[in-house]
């Protein structure tokens, strides 16, 4: 049952301003709008009588349109495509125009809502000791999962005021604009102009969102905002620029043309707020000092010799405009003037924190080519040597590389990524750029390369200012990550450079490669468990672990509700951070006004120190619980594997969904694959476009499978009733099994039903249907749903409604995959317009999902 409030807010709403559409200024539009609903109606009363694509398309032109010629078919189903691609838009705006509505502002996981709960149980000390030291990390990336345009961007943004406002005079005139408005990029980004995108969001959205919070949380636990001392409670990352793994168009060119262009935002603010200042301070003394911030920082941004060189000598202006406010002009305005004091201890002069990545077995070549040319070593002698051994060789070593006149492009690039760090950290800050995460990471000896590398080329003194991350993704690499930690732990050298870092050590773990490597199931428990070991071992040596959480939109790639996951986590797993990826859609969706920004960023906080400020309120697994989960992962696993093994499945991927097209889409600068080659082999493809074209298929694999096997092979053991005790107890469980849900919701089967006479995938097909059907029985039986997602109706009448307006996408991709098939095996007709079709429609599945890939 929908809401009343979703029902008024956004549903009524669409059904009225989507009249508007027969204005747009499109060729045949009244045709078009009013075949459209025909067409969508054919589709759902086709598919419910088990009609193919094509069966329903040759049948909607057969009953409406059968005079009309090969070509003017597709013009008129281009139209369509147009047409719906801007309904979404229109859903996408209301939606978020409806945002504070819909989601309760002070409700559960809002600061609010934390700040009375900590009073109503004592806790408020416990609180504000936590918070003291506690950070929430969002680091941004530009994986291609934005398939929106910067420009139809910009349009939503304006859409949503208006609607707000319910100016329809101003939605008329924005559709109008949107009609006329390209969605299909013509050439693929740069990765500077990614970096560019987001920049938008930094300066709009997170400049505000972040200080709002803030002061909200000092002035509930009574802390002078002057006195505030964690300013890295939130803190930005940013990869865009520094995230060279498989991208080859990102070079340390680009690396100091972005830190560059960050640190241009950032003094944009402070320029804007010491321009509002001034109009406030224009008291004698304190005038002056606002004057010249304004002129330096005015340096800094258009030219000039007087600069600020740092955010330090900035800050130290400023402090002395406060002592004269405090003391000369009874503080006067002074709440103005520590707001941007707490703007500059909070984003200095970098506004994000670069972090440069790159694939382990890039800086393996660029050893083997050092070992290569120095004079005491030889290659053939190293390459033979054990990964201990290559360590034990390594470490000890000292040579300037200067004088090794390395000139290979690549292994220079690579040389030359060390000296951006180093400039970048002389430009903005040492924390502008101080991680590098080495992807593929699954020995010690990798992180030591790396290491040795930064000492060599950056350290000053012996001290090294750049945190060394290894990255775990495989499921074999999650298992032996706690050995590797021990192993590092072990090294004298690497464990004074951790303590000369705070005795802190940050490691990323992969969870959408996990579940492309082991399915969703194991991949989740194989980094829950993961995190446990190598909290473990930490502790054991001293050290604090930080997790970085790689995490996608989708729950195939460790998206969903996330704060969920982070509030289930007890003692066993270290939480001192909260670090998480956020990208494409998920940016702009969750993070893209400062309302939505604000509520989701205090949900992460909240979920982050609920086990330290409530630790009576989160579940620890037994024993016992945790072998059911373990049998649970075990048969989840075996069931992926038996799918993903399958001789077809590459092929399936290859020759039946839109996978092969992603490249094409133009929405992000790296390209699909790491390898280059023309063979497809899937540890080489990218787990956005493996999980996107299954999305696109609307079969959502990656989301579910494996999960119905593994639930029904216990209840088949009698042990139905402790799962649904678990799910009652456990936050974990309850979130896993929910979003799992998600990707059911989001999954339509009879799209693809023609598949399961295709000769060579049906049987394939029938298998991946029944897995999903056993999937929907099973969490339904253990979570006591009659119905998926039924404790969350409006996200499940969105995504209901979101669907009904693509359905007609649906059919037309299917329908030109079908084609593209039929011509495979029986010979090429209208090929390109087929594969146009394909593409085309790609962007409204994809836009109307919002979290898909």
């Amino acid at each position: 049952m929908i809401s009343k409030k979703y029902r008024q807010v956004v549903a009524t709403h669409y059904h009225l301003y989507n009249s508007l559409f027969l204005n747009l200024p499109f060729e045949d539009v009244m045709q078009t709008g009013t075949l459209l609903p025909l067409l969508g109606r054919a589709c759902e009363t086709g598919f419910a009588n088990h009609k193919t694509p094509a069966e329903i398309i040759n049948g909607f032109f057969n009953d409406y349109a059968a005079e009309t010629s090969p070509q003017d078919r597709f013009k008129m189903l281009f139209q369509f495509i147009q047409y719906i691609e801007r309904q979404v838009v229109l859903f996408d705006a209301l939606e978020e125009a409806a945002f504070e509505q819909l989601n309760d502002l002070n409700g559960s996981g809002t600061i609010t809502a934390l700040l009375a709960q900590a009073a109503a149980s004592d806790a408020l000390p416990q609180l504000r000791e936590k918070l003291s030291h506690f950070s929430v990390r969002l680091v941004l990336t530009a994986h291609p999962t934005q398939f929106y345009p910067g420009a139809v961007l910009a349009i939503i943004n304006d859409l949503e005021e208006a609607a707000r406002n319910n100016d329809v005079d101003e939605i008329n005139l924005l559709l109008q604009q949107l009609a006329k408005t390209a969605f299909f990029k013509r050439e693929k980004p740069s990765p500077l102009s990614e970096a560019i995108s987001l920049c938008w969001y930094l300066e709009f959205v997170f400049y505000a969102a972040i200080t709002r919070i803030i002061e909200q949380l000092a002035q509930g636990l009574k802390i002078p905002i002057a006195e505030w001392n964690n300013p890295r409670l939130i803190h930005i990352g940013f990869w865009p620029g520094g995230d060279r793994d498989g991208n080859p168009y990102v070079t340390h060119d680009i690396t100091l043309q972005v830190a560059q262009k960050l640190r241009e935002t950032v003094l944009r603010c402070y320029y804007r707020e010491l321009r509002a200042l001034k109009r406030r301070l224009s008291f004698k003394g304190v005038d002056e000092l606002i004057a010249e911030a304004e002129q330096r920082i005015y340096q800094n941004l258009y030219g000039g010799n007087n600069g600020y060189s740092n955010a330090f000598e900035f800050e130290q202006c400023l402090l002395a405009a406060r002592h004269c406010l405090i003391n000369e002009h009874d503080g006067l305005f002074l709440d103005l003037l520590d707001k941007l004091l707490l703007n500059v201890r909070i984003f200095g002069f970098h506004f994000a924190s670069l972090d440069i990545r790159q694939d382990s077995g890039k800086h393996h070549q660029l050893w083997q080519h050092i070992i290569s040319k120095l004079p005491s070593q030889s290659l053939s002698e190293f390459d033979a040597l054990s990964d201990a051994e290559q360590l034990a060789m390594i470490l000890p070593l000292s040579f300037n590389v200067d004088e090794l006149a390395i000139d290979e492009p690549l292994m220079l690039e690579l040389l030359n990524t060390f000296s951006a760090i180093k400039s970048v950290q002389h430009s903005n800050g040492e924390i502008g750029c101080h991680r590098y995460i080495i992807s593929h990471c699954g020995s010690a000896v990798q992180v030591i390369e790396v290491f040795k590398l930064a000492q060599l080329l950056i350290a000053n003194d012996g001290k090294l200012v750049l945190d060394i991350v290894p990255l775990f993704e495989s499921i074999e690499d999650l298992i032996i990550a706690h050995q590797v930690m021990g192993q590092l732990y072990e090294i004298p050298s690497y464990r004074e450079h951790l303590a000369a870092r705070g005795n802190q050590q940050t490691i990323m773990l992969g969870f959408s490669d996990g579940t492309k490597d082991g399915g969703y199931l194991c991949a989740n428990w194989s980094i829950f468990r993961a995190k446990e070991e190598l909290t473990r071992i930490s502790r054991r040596h001293g050290i604090t672990a930080l997790f970085f959480d790689g995490r996608g939109g989708p729950p195939a790639r460790g998206g969903g509700n996330t704060h969920d996951f982070y509030a289930s986590l007890g003692e066993t797993i270290e939480n001192e951070e909260v670090q998480i990826t956020i990208q494409g859609q998920t940016i702009s969706s969750n993070y893209g006004k400062v309302e939505s920004c604000r509520y989701n960023l205090e949900q992460l906080i909240s979920a982050g120190v609920t086990s330290s400020v409530f630790p009576q309120t989160v579940h620890s697994f037994s024993a016992e619980e945790q072998q059911l989960i373990d049998s649970l992962a075990r048969e989840g696993l075996n069931a992926y594997l038996g799918l993903k093994n399958h001789p077809q499945f590459v092929p399936y991927l290859q020759k039946l969904t839109p996978l092969v097209y992603f490249g094409d889409t133009n929405i992000g600068s790296r390209p699909v694959k790491r390898n280059q080659d023309e063979t497809l082999k899937l540890d080489d493809l990218r787990a956005i476009p493996f999980v996107g074209a299954w999305a696109q298929m609307k079969q959502n694999i990656p989301g579910f499978y494996g999960v119905g096997t593994a639930i029904a092979h216990l209840v088949e053991q009698g042990k139905l009733s402790e799962l649904q005790g678990l799910h009652t107890r456990s936050l974990f469980f309850r979130t896993l099994l929910s979003n799992s849900m998600m990707s059911l919701t989001k999954a339509y089967y009879p799209a693809t039903a023609y598949i399961a006479n295709d000769p060579e995938f049906g049987e394939l097909w029938q298998k991946m249907f029944d897995e999903f059907n056993l999937a929907k029985e099973n969490i339904l039986a253990v979570s006591g749903q009659s119905a998926l997602m039924e404790d969350n109706v409006d996200i499940r009448y969105s995504i209901k409604l979101r669907e009904q307006i693509v359905l007609p996408l649906i059919t037309l991709q299917q329908y030109a995959l079908q084609q593209l098939r039929d011509d495979e095996i029986n010979g090429k007709e209208s090929e390109k317009e087929y594969r146009d079709l394909v593409l085309r429609c790609m962007f409204g599945i994809i836009n109307a999902a919002r979290n898909s890939a």
